[in-house]
């Protein structure tokens, strides 16, 4: 069984200079209190891996606000002004992703696979450095698998099992990131008993969730 803990709790087991996945597109289905907590307790020198940083005071836009991040491994910026300058002025690492590309290499990251190949990107600049590899005389990009030390991602319900239901399209990322990380932590906005989601309405299974905590419930 998996008892709530306290947000505070969870985000001071996020060391500084760790590779955190956040779920979410554009702030939808990421866990805007665990990011909030993570400002508060001034966490720094982070890699992020996410399909965008969001907007500014926005979901992940917080962490970008606050200085926290030194790399990003997204599929775009465009919609955060702040993660650009950041960019321009060397003060962040951001690496873009086609988005399907991204999430192929977070699933691979999950999987254990070694690597994904694509013709995505073959002949752009997003392909210098990368091994090209040829099947039937086609070029592929090989893209690697990526992981992380915390996953922190967002759900509708949990169960005290940990089994995990998501919102429409709030899922997103938020599976796939389950699986590619050392550290699964959860913020969810209802608790219920065990048996209320039935197994085929269960998105993510509670075997991949380390901890969760309840949105509005705070330290």
């Amino acid at each position: 069984m998996k008892q709530p803990i306290d947000v505070s709790d969870a985000v001071a087991m996020i060391p500084n200079g760790a590779t955190i996945m956040v779920g979410g597109f554009m702030g939808v289905g990421t866990p805007d209190q665990l990011l909030s907590e993570m400002v508060r307790q001034r966490k720094h020198n982070l890699t992020l891996i996410a399909n965008d940083t969001a907007r500014p005071a926005v979901g992940i836009g917080k962490l970008i606000d606050a200085g926290a991040i030194t790399k990003s491994i997204v599929s775009h910026i465009g919609t955060n002004p702040e993660t650009q300058r950041q960019m321009i002025a060397e003060e962040q690492d951001v690496e873009l992703a086609p988005q399907g590309t991204l999430a192929e290499r977070v699933r691979a990251g999950g999987y254990g696979l070694g690597g994904v190949l694509t013709p995505t990107a073959i002949g752009t600049v997003a392909a210098e450095g990368k091994q090209v590899i040829d099947v039937d005389g086609e070029s592929f990009l090989l893209e690697r698998p990526l992981k992380a030390d915390f996953a922190l991602i967002k759900a509708q319900q949990a169960d005290y099992y940990g089994n995990l239901q998501y919102r429409l399209t709030a899922q997103n990322f938020n599976p796939l990131m389950a699986m590619a990380a050392t550290t699964v932590i959860v913020e969810v906005d209802e608790m219920l008993p065990v048996g209320c989601i039935t197994p085929d309405q269960v998105h993510t299974p509670g075997v991949l969730i380390d901890y969760i905590v309840k949105s509005g419930v705070l330290a």
